[in-house]
This record gives C-alpha cells, structure tokens and sequence, in this order.
C-alpha cells in the first residue's frame, strides 16, 4: 500500500457527485466548485460516485469533455486523487490521464499534515447488503469487464441505464441498516491499517463518528452527496471540518 505525502496548507475531500447530464444543477455546482474553491487547495480527493455511471473511458460525450477539460485545468495546480465508485467503477488510466488525475486502490493509506488515515469510497463496508457484495465481486472480475468494455457504447449505455433503475427499485426495498456500514468491518479495516482516521463516501450521511476499538480512540468521516448541494471535507493541519454550498438556481 503506497503513501502519499503533502505539506500543503488545505486539501479538500468529495464524493457521490454522481453527475450526469440530466443534473445540469449539480454539474454547475461542480464545476463552480473546481473553478472557485479547488484551486485553495493542494490536493483533492474523490471517493468514488464522480459520474452516476461510467460507459467506459471511450465516452467522448461533450459532457464527459466538460468534466474531462475542468479537471485537467485545476490538476495544473491542484494534484487530483481518484478512487472508483460502485458506479464509476470501469474508470481507467485513460479517463484518468485525460483529466489530470491519479488513480488510487480501493483503499489507500496516506499520509496528510502529520496525520495517517484510510480512505475509501464505503462500499467495500456494508458487508450485510449481501446482494450488492456478490455484484461488486463479479463486475470488478477480469472477464466481466472485459465483456463490458468490448460491446458498443450505445448498448453499454442502455445496460447502464436498466441497471440503475433495478438499483433504485432494490435500494427502495432494503432496510437502511442494510445500506450502511458495518461497524466491526470499519473496526478490522483501521485496525489492520493501523491508523485512527477513517474517510469514506458512498452512504449518503454525512458525518463524523467517534468510537473507540480495541482501547484505541477512532474515528470516522462520512462525506455528504451532491444531490441538493455541494459538499466537501476541508482538512488542514489544525482540523477537519465539513463544508457545503447550496446550488445556485438562479
């Protein structure tokens, strides 16, 4: 597991953004985001959920250009960190490179103003959604993806578009207990990493979780979605704290 190290003064931490291009609200909103408040910072990390799905690196959609070209302006002075999604998981090298960003595991321990921590999209978390634990472990096969990413865009789209309906119509019927984490898996994962600082995406609920595990005090950030505002976690070498701007309607 590599570690990355910053000096810097600020960097910002996202998730869930789950753009597409019939949220015109939430691609405005990010992309005041990368033009006005990114450039603050040094470092800017996604967790996963960028895109609400992801065709393939191949989608030269003017949408897909948009983000591409916004991402590629900051990374010429912010370093930009990307971790796939439960939706944009099929991101690679190619959509990475295009727009300035490097490309993290699915978990990563770095190294942030004197502090070590983990971070994550959250998915790999809620061990008891046992439906959606056995598709993350076949989409993320060698030739699930090779499948995928070999058949033409248009059907990639229409195979994306059924799947996150059924997705819907499954998250409606599921307890929320199911579709959070489970602590003793957050518990294991910090322990085995060894740290004390846990951030992650993916389950829409904003917070900061203190506990402690095994004598040690631990805690854990949840990032917020994009849904109805902008959200982003400031961290500094004083704190952490998290951040939000409302969508401008007008």
């Amino acid at each position: 597991m590599s570690s990355l190290n910053t000096t810097s003064p600020v960097s910002y931490f996202i998730a869930d953004l789950h753009l597409a291009d019939n949220r015109p609200d939430i691609t405005a909103c990010f992309l005041s985001f990368l033009q006005d408040q990114a450039p603050k910072a040094e470092k800017l990390f996604i967790l996963g959920d960028l895109f609400e799905y992801w065709l393939g690196d191949d989608d030269d959609s003017p949408f897909v250009e948009t983000i591409a070209n916004a991402l590629k302006t900051l990374s010429t002075q912010t370093d930009i960190f990307f971790i796939q999604g439960n939706r944009d998981f099929l991101l690679g090298k190619a959509f990475a490179k295009r727009s300035g960003m490097t490309l993290l595991p699915d978990v990563e321990k770095i190294s942030l103003y004197q502090q070590e921590l983990i971070i994550l999209h959250g998915d790999t978390l809620c061990t008891r959604d046992l439906a959606y634990q056995a598709f993350r472990k076949k989409s993320r096969s060698w030739w699930w993806q090779g499948i995928m990413k070999n058949l033409p865009l248009f059907l990639r789209k229409r195979i994306a578009e059924n799947y996150r309906k059924k997705s819907a119509a499954s998250t409606a019927m599921k307890s929320q207990d199911i579709m959070d984490v489970t602590q003793q898996e957050v518990e294991r994962v910090m322990a085995d990493m060894q740290v004390d600082l846990m951030i992650h995406g993916h389950t829409h609920r904003p917070d900061v979780h203190h506990f402690t595990s095994e004598n040690v005090a631990r805690t854990r950030v949840v990032l917020g979605d994009w849904y109805d505002q902008g959200s982003w976690l400031k961290f500094t070498p004083q704190g952490y704290e998290l951040m939000n701007q409302p969508f401008d309607n007008k």
